[in-house]
C-alpha cells in the first residue's frame, strides 16, 4: 500500500509540474524558482509524516520503529540533497557548453530527472541486494566513498571540459547546429536529426549515473530499507530542478559547501567501513541526521559570510 501511495504521489507531482507549472517553455524567474524550491523541500519534509504512519500501521513489512524510520528518511533526504549540490555545478557546465537557452533548460532537466529516477531505482535495488548477499560489499562502498571525497577536494579547482568528454556522442548521432524550439529531434530530408537539447539530455543522464555511484552507497550507510532509500531519493531529485534555477547565479559563491559535502562523504564512508561493529550499533539514529544537518548549515553560513564580506569590499573599492 505504501509503495502504491509513493508512486501515485510521484506521478501526480510530476504531471502537475509538466502540465501546469511549466506548460510553456520560458525562462524560470528567480522568484518562481525560490517558491518551487521551498515547495519541494516542505513537501519532502511533510512526507516524513506519511513515512511514520506507514511503519506504524505496518504498511511496510519491517521491524523498524516509526520514529527511527522518519529519522533515517530525513537523514537520507539530506544526504541526497547535499550530494546533489555538486551535480548542479556539472549541469551548469553542460548547459553552458551546449549553449542551451534558459527557457529550454527546464524541459531538459525534467526528462533528465525522470530518467535518473528509473536508473537510480535499479541501482538502489541492486546495491541493497549486493549488501544483503555479500557483507564485504560494505567495505567496497566505504573505500569508494572515501576515495571520492578526497578526489573531490583534489580536483575542486579543475575546470570541467564536458564538451571534450562527450565528443563521442556526436560521432554516433547526427546533430543540428541550431536549436529547433524545445524539440530533442526533428525530421530533416526524411531522416531523424537530433538537436543540441538531446545532447545536453544525454550528458545530464550520464553524469547523474556517475553521481549516483556516490550517493547510493552514501545513503546505504544509513539504511538498507528499500522504501526509505527510494523515497528519499525521489524527493531529493524532484527538487533538484528548482534548486538549480534558484542557485544558478550563485553556485560559484557557495564555495564552502564543497567542504560540507567532503565531511558528509567521509562520515558516511566511515559508517560503512564500521557498519558491522558494535560501535556503530551504539550510535543513535539522530546522530547521523544531526551531523549532516550541522555540516550543511556550517557550509552555507560560512559561504554567506564570505559573500557578505566580498560585497562590502566591492563597495569600498
Amino acid at each position: 500500500m505504501a509503495w502504491i501511495i509513493l508512486f501515485s504521489v510521484f506521478f501526480i507531482l510530476i504531471t502537475f509540474d509538466m502540465l501546469v507549472l511549466h506548460k510553456k517553455s520560458e525562462k524560470v524567474s528567480h522568484k518562481k524558482a525560490a517558491i518551487e524550491t521551498a515547495f519541494w523541500v516542505v513537501f519532502a519534509m511533510l512526507f516524513a509524516i506519511a513515512v511514520y504512519y506507514f511503519y506504524k500501521f505496518d504498511w511496510i513489512v519491517s521491524e523498524m520503529e516509526p520514529a527511527e524510520a522518519v529519522t533515517k528518511y530525513l537523514t537520507g533526504y539530506l544526504i541526497e540533497l547535499s550530494l546533489s549540490v555538486d551535480n548542479l555545478f556539472v549541469i551548469a557546465t553542460i548547459f553552458a557548453s551546449q549553449k542551451v537557452p534558459m527557457k529550454y533548460q527546464h524541459r531538459v532537466l525534467f526528462w533528465g530527472i525522470v530518467g535518473a529516477i528509473v536508473m537510480r531505482a535499479l541501482m538502489i535495488f541492486f546495491g541493497i541486494a549486493l549488501m544483503e548477499k555479500f557483507e564485504w560489499m560494505t567495505y567496497v562502498f566505504g573505500i569508494f566513498l572515501l576515495y571520492t571525497a578526497f578526489n573531490m577536494l583534489k580536483h575542486e579547482n579543475d575546470e570541467h571540459h564536458e564538451d571534450e568528454k562527450f565528443k563521442f556522442i556526436k560521432k554516433y548521432f547526427k546533430v543540428t547546429k541550431n536549436f529547433h524550439a524545445e524539440h530533442f529531434w526533428i525530421i530533416e530530408n526524411g531522416k531523424r536529426v537530433f538537436t543540441p537539447l538531446f545532447i545536453a539530455l544525454i550528458m545530464i543522464e550520464f553524469t547523474d549515473v556517475i553521481f549516483a555511484l556516490d550517493s547510493i552507497p552514501a545513503i546505504l550507510a544509513v539504511t538498507t530499507e528499500r522504501f526509505i532509500v527510494f523515497s528519499s531519493n525521489i524527493f531529493a531529485i524532484l527538487g533538484l530542478r528548482s534548486m538549480y534555477f534558484f542557485l544558478a547565479n550563485m553556485l560559484e559563491k557557495f564555495h564552502y559547501l564543497k567542504y560540507s559535502i567532503f565531511a558528509i562523504l567521509v562520515f558516511v564512508s566511515i559508517k560503512l567501513l564500521l557498519l558491522h561493529t558494535e560501535f556503530i550499533k551504539l550510535l543513535p539514529s539522530w546522530f547521523s541526521l544531526t551531523f549532516i544537518g550541522v555540516s550543511l548549515l556550517l557550509g552555507v553560513l560560512v559561504s554567506v559570510n564570505k559573500i557578505t564580506h566580498d560585497d562590502v569590499d566591492d563597495l569600498k573599492d
